[in-house]
């Protein structure tokens, strides 16, 4: 009787424990000041200036409706003003692989960070940019079923 009870109390300790350890972990979440300076955040073109490594996955709309898997890589000079190219790129298409360097197109970015990304090919995105503009997440509204995500390479 004597060790079930001192079993009981123990597990029961050791549940009250835990239960103190992950209370003690996820009350404290994202500091004030840190929330504060996020919902303080005004974007705009500006913020997205640099060189992004940008990576897409998804499936391109061919002929009408025919979804053919995609992926793509490549480094996109953000210009600051609104205006964009493709330094590298390399797209793969249904397993038909080509260079798109060159490649060019405008992006707008609102006060509440979300924007648009247009390539003169009849390809859009929705975009959502980060704090500081140091990473934009990317979903096609035009032209296929993509998403993705670039970030800024540090010091170009």
């Amino acid at each position: 009787m004597k060790t079930k009870l001192t079993k009981i109390i123990m597990s029961s300790l050791a549940f009250a424990c835990a239960l103190v350890c992950l209370v003690a972990v996820i009350a404290p979440g994202t500091s004030a000041p840190a929330r504060a300076a996020a919902d303080a955040q005004v974007c705009s073109v500006g913020m997205l200036k640099g060189l992004y490594l940008t990576t897409f996955d998804g499936y391109a709309n061919l002929a009408g409706n025919h979804l053919v898997p995609k992926a793509l890589m490549e480094g996109k000079r953000m210009n600051g003003d609104g205006t964009w190219v493709d330094e590298f790129a390399t797209v793969n298409i249904g397993g038909t692989f080509f260079d798109a360097t060159g490649a060019a197109g405008t992006y707008t970015v609102a006060p509440d960070c979300t924007g648009t990304v247009s390539a003169g090919v009849g390809l859009s995105f929705n975009i959502y940019v980060g704090p500081d503009g140091q990473k934009v997440w990317f979903a096609q509204t035009e032209g296929g079923l993509t998403a993705g995500t670039a970030e800024r390479v540090p010091g170009r």
